[in-house]
């Protein structure tokens, strides 16, 4: 399935039946005087969380979500059914933005939370509302209001715990699918990752977390290059963000040698860049491949270098599963912290 993370839709909330203007027809009861019911309310277009989805890509397809009208209203005082609303579902994360206004209409957290983006139009009232002592025989009823109707921006920013950030190649997708249930496809050359993966994590049998493979950065991903500018929004609503860095064979000349501390700041930057407050967020820097000689000869340097500034450092091996579950216990440990500052405040 294609993974979209914005698009626009037309909504169009149903009309207010018509309220009707008819009189009470019985033998033995003369003058019976108006009985016209009420129109029944037009139906509204809702959106609803769902923890199934984590694209809007069903929505490729169906760029007008409309509700039924309000049935009119019926003879001896019968009210108008009212009209089936359009119940959609979108994934949990969803911004929904009035398309011509740019104002946030709604913003869906949480799975099975509805959020009315079109309220449908009220029925009209029948002509029994209008008799009074001196007009006793009105003709008249109203008809039914319209509904709203907007264009309507969604857009997608996953909800996940943990971001793993990084360049291309420097081993997020093997990490997320060693420490998750996630099976993102995985080989050897850059941008092998083209849509955000989400993984559950389990960090002990009463706590789980969910972590995000945010791909694509590169520098100048906060100016739309490479695939970064995209996904980058992803990441605005993690609490911790995991810098995955990777030291590469020093071959003189070689294209593929990198500076894992330059790599850090280039990317830093790029947050900075894109917004100041993510780049701000709580970053545990993970070196990668820690198996392999050339890495482990540079580790304990990274780790005097990081430490020195203040972060985190773990170092890992995907391949023998070194210092997997310290990192695991560790991520668990901080979005715990986070949650309890969350609740105090």
């Amino acid at each position: 399935m294609r993974f979209v993370d914005e698009i626009k839709v037309e909504a169009a909330a149903g009309k207010g039946g018509d309220g009707a203007a008819t009189f009470r027809r019985e033998m033995f009861v003369p003058q019976g005087g108006p009985s016209g019911g009420d129109g029944g309310r037009g139906g509204d277009v809702v959106l609803v969380g769902d923890e199934g989805l984590n694209t809007l890509s069903h929505l490729r397809f169906r760029r007008h979500l409309r509700a039924k009208n309000g049935v009119p209203g019926g003879k001896d005082r019968r009210h108008g059914k009212n009209g089936e609303p359009c119940v959609v579902a979108v994934p949990v994360g969803t911004l929904i933005y009035d398309a011509d206004t740019d104002v946030l209409v709604g913003d869906v957290v949480s799975a099975s939370q509805r959020v009315v983006v079109c309220k449908g139009g009220r029925g009209g009232r029948g002509n029994v509302h209008f008799a009074t002592p001196t007009h006793r025989s009105p003709h008249i009823a109203e008809r039914g209001r319209r509904g709203e109707a907007r264009m309507l921006r969604l857009e997608l920013k996953l909800l996940a715990d943990v971001g793993l950030l990084g360049f291309p190649s420097v081993g997020k997708s093997t990490l997320i699918s060693v420490i998750s249930n996630a099976r993102p496809k995985i080989a050897d050359y850059p941008f092998t990752t083209l849509v955000p993966h989400l993984g559950v994590v389990e960090v002990h049998e009463d706590m789980s977390i969910v972590v995000a493979d945010i791909p694509g950065l590169i520098v100048g991903a906060s100016q739309g290059k490479g695939l970064g500018h995209d996904f980058l929004r992803h990441l605005e609503r993690t609490r911790i963000l995991v810098h995955l860095i990777e030291v590469t064979p020093q071959i003189e000349d070689s294209e593929t040698a990198r500076d894992p501390i330059r790599d850090f700041e280039l990317l830093n930057e790029e947050l900075r860049q894109f917004d100041v407050e993510l780049a701000k967020r709580r970053q545990i820097v993970v070196l990668n491949k820690c198996d392999e000689p050339y890495v482990a000869s540079e580790r304990e340097r990274l780790r005097r270098y990081f430490a020195d500034l203040g972060y985190e450092f773990h170092a890992v091996s995907c391949q023998t599963h070194e210092g997997i579950r310290d990192l695991v216990v560790s991520l668990g440990r901080h979005v715990a912290a986070g949650e309890e500052v969350e609740d105090e405040t």
